[in-house]
């Protein structure tokens, strides 16, 4: 169906695929596998339109094509789910899925009764009951990786290229993903698939496809190949998964809550979160486990003083009570938040990775009232060596990067504020095995020097590897909390569901 050539694309100081030749078949789903930077993304957005310029060839259907735009590429027949949302925030779920393909009536107006009623029907097929006028930025990262599924499925694709698009929703969603995929493939559509989520694979794809360092490897069946196989592959050699040792050690208080409670910001009446009480000691890792909707990023942003007027309950850090009116105040405190959603909220893309690391601590940096280039350069230099930063150097601009070697600079930008606590919300939402493998390490490292560390995931295997006591919500209120030693999948996960889904 789609064959890539020789494909070459270069970025400043950086060969991001150097000749690269694969192919994805019809009625096939092809698994895209490789670390962060081995340029799968790069490569879904040449085959997509998004880049026009390059090196090489794409045969499609038989017949060579070129795409100088995205437009071109949908006319053709692929459509692509990218990694980085690509939703317009202030305009409703049904303007998002219908931009540039607006349906009109036959006097030229736009039939926005006719899109409303398309869009009520691809949201019901994946199973997100939302009222199709609403606005995109009033939905979780979640929701809105459903949205951009369902722009995708708008149109008759003949290639459908998928770029994690399970890396922010929750498990009943990857099963109607994956029935969706199931479908499509009966159709004989092409489904390229790239997940660091390497279970899933196992599951869904009949080939894969191996990049690394920029390069096509190998390809070839899933069948026969088994886990630890498939990651030698990846990374070119053994991965020894990270897990934090058992103890029953009594930590010194760093955080208190208690009843903090979060009113909703559109139902005024309702609560968001419902008297949530709990500690973090000093050196130990709390894991929240969830299911989207269950309050897990609004209890972190709570606590970072970013809902101030509706939040209430009582804080201390150590024997103090704090008030957080603004993040800031969080800041100064000794808290340090790296959000859910690295691009929107954690990093400015158009800077270079020096400017986004320093910019928590400019007062660090200053000399005479100016800031020190020097200074500033050697910050960054020391995260960029201390974290494994992959960047050409301290200026390379961080939209260029790939997604782990992104969310280390996060991670770098608030390591340089000196935390006492690090809240992370799914830090390793979006990349590969050996990059998070590098954050486990981290995080046990920090915790191992004392700091406590708050750690959101939705991966129930993430939690149980790293955390010292899990925490578990349900429509905003504290269902479990257990040690480690008596934790396991089964009693989170009924934790976690609401009694009306279970029943």
């Amino acid at each position: 169906m789609l064959v890539a050539e020789n494909i070459t694309k270069r970025f400043t100081g950086v060969t991001a695929l150097d000749q690269v030749c694969l192919e994805f078949l019809a009625g096939q789903v092809t698994a895209v596998i490789g670390e962060n930077g081995a340029g799968k993304s790069t490569l879904m957005k040449i085959l997509s339109g998004v880049y026009p310029d390059y090196e090489g060839q794409i045969v499609f259907k038989g017949q060579p094509v070129r795409f100088d735009t995205i437009r071109d590429a949908q006319a053709c027949g692929i459509a692509i789910i990218h990694q980085e949302l690509n939703l317009i925030p202030y305009l409703s779920i049904t303007e998002n899925i219908f931009l540039g393909r607006e349906i009109t009536t036959r006097w030229g107006t736009l039939d926005r009764k006719a899109m409303r009623l398309k869009t009520r029907e691809i949201l019901e097929k994946l199973k997100l009951d939302i009222d199709p006028d609403t606005l995109i930025a009033e939905l979780k990262v979640g929701q809105q990786q459903v949205v951009e599924i369902a722009k995708a499925l708008l149109v008759e694709s003949e290639v459908i290229i998928m770029d994690e698009p399970t890396s922010a929703i929750s498990e009943s969603e990857v099963a109607v993903l994956f029935e969706i995929i199931t479908d499509l493939r009966n159709e004989n559509k092409a489904i390229v698939y790239i997940s660091h989520k390497l279970d899933e694979l196992f599951t869904i794809a009949d080939r894969y496809v191996v990049l690394r360092d920029g390069k096509s490897i190998e390809s070839g069946a899933m069948q026969g190949i088994d886990h630890d196989t498939l990651i030698r592959k990846m990374v070119g050699r053994d991965i020894t998964g990270i897990r934090r040792k058992a103890n029953e050690q009594v930590y010194e208080s760093l955080l208190s809550v208690e009843n903090l409670c979060l009113k909703h910001s559109v139902r005024v009446k309702d609560n968001q979160l419902k008297n949530i009480s709990f500690t973090v000691g000093r050196g130990e890792i709390v894991g929240v486990f969830g299911l989207m909707g269950a309050g897990r990023t609004e209890l972190l942003e709570t606590l970072f003083g970013l809902h101030s007027k509706r939040s209430s309950g009582v804080i201390c850090i150590g024997s103090q009570q704090v008030r957080f009116n603004a993040p800031i105040d969080a800041i100064r405190a000794g808290l340090a938040l790296v959000p859910e959603d690295r691009k929107k909220d954690g990093l400015v893309l158009g800077l270079d990775v020096q400017t986004n690391i320093s910019l928590t601590a400019l007062d660090n940096i200053e000399q005479a009232g100016f800031l020190s280039q020097k200074k500033e350069s050697t910050l960054a230099k020391k995260y960029i060596a201390d974290l494994q930063i992959k960047t050409p150097s301290e200026k390379q601009t961080a939209r260029n990067l790939s997604g782990g070697n992104q969310q280390k600079i996060v991670l770098s930008k608030w390591l340089a504020t000196n935390p006492k606590l690090l809240m992370l919300d799914e830090p390793t939402r979006g990349i590969d095995v050996n990059a998070k493998n590098e954050i486990y390490k981290l995080i046990l490292q920090l915790a191992d020097a004392g700091m406590g560390i708050l750690v959101v995931s939705s991966e129930l295997p993430e939690i149980l590897a790293i955390s010292d006591r899990i925490l578990v919500l349900c429509e905003g209120i504290l269902t479990a909390e257990m040690a480690i030693q008596d934790a396991s999948e089964d009693s989170i996960l009924k934790a976690a569901i609401p009694v009306s889904m279970s029943e």
